[in-house]
């Protein structure tokens, strides 16, 4: 994930959820591997970390509105893909906005050197930037000033990525493990804090994501591994266990 330069700026897709004992999701993975690849952006095995800093309002409004099941609605986050090292202001990372309309996950983006992506949405200053991606970042401004959003959560993880091939195009299967968050004063990116395990040990989510419908051999694989869909926001978790909140899944 060292070179994102190449990567989508927008996008829309069907994502659906599963959380499974790590036993069963190796059992899954086995199955996956006559149908799709690793993901080249990772390691051999299609694997990198990634860590997201979320940005919500005082009064914790992207938290409500998923839990209230509103069917549009947004978030916004800073995310970092395996930095080398410590994270400086010149490691390139993702400012995105996260959408919902009905069961469509939609996304846009702008990749930013770290130090202008908390520019932007710690201090709203407009960084330097491609006039492509000016409707988003100024969108992205409205929403900072708007919702009055400030840092509230970090969530980070290993993923494992697959990928469908010319026979699927689009498709992606992910498994996301060693799950761990960070909540309370204004937290960052960059600092050094102790992570608390956002899932009990043993745990993976996995996710799936396509362009339009899943492949009909990945439903039957589905079914005979007896996966059941989920309901689950890694940042909503994040905040329900910080402040013990029921949960909402």
């Amino acid at each position: 994930m060292s070179n994102l330069s190449h990567a989508i700026r927008k996008f829309d897709r069907f994502e659906l959820k599963y959380v499974v004992p790590i036993r069963a999701a190796e059992a899954f993975k086995q199955s996956l591997r006559a149908y799709l690849v690793p993901d080249d952006r990772g390691n051999s095995h299609g694997c990198y970390t990634l860590s997201s800093l979320y940005y919500d309002g005082p009064d914790l409004r992207f938290y409500w509105e998923k839990v209230d099941g509103i069917k549009f609605r947004r978030k916004l986050r800073i995310r970092s893909y395996e930095p080398c090292g410590a994270l400086t202001p010149a490691t390139p990372v993702f400012v995105e906005i996260k959408q919902r309309v009905n069961r469509v996950t939609q996304k846009r983006r702008v990749l930013l050197p770290y130090g202008d992506a908390l520019s932007l949405c710690d201090e709203r200053r407009m960084p330097e930037h491609d006039p492509q991606d000016a409707p988003v970042l100024d969108e992205m401004v409205g929403m900072l000033n708007q919702y009055r959003l400030r840092p509230t959560s970090i969530v980070s993880y290993t993923r494992q990525a697959l990928m469908g091939t010319e026979y699927d195009i689009g498709l992606r299967v992910t498994f996301d493990t060693d799950q761990s968050y960070r909540a309370g004063t204004l937290p960052q990116l960059h600092e050094q804090q102790s992570d608390l395990p956002l899932f009990p040990p043993g745990w993976t989510v996995i996710e799936i994501k396509v362009n339009e419908r899943i492949p009909y051999w990945l439903t039957e694989l589905v079914a005979r591994h007896n996966l059941s869909l989920i309901r689950v926001s890694k940042y909503c978790r994040s905040i329900e266990l910080a402040l013990s909140l029921p949960s909402a899944a």
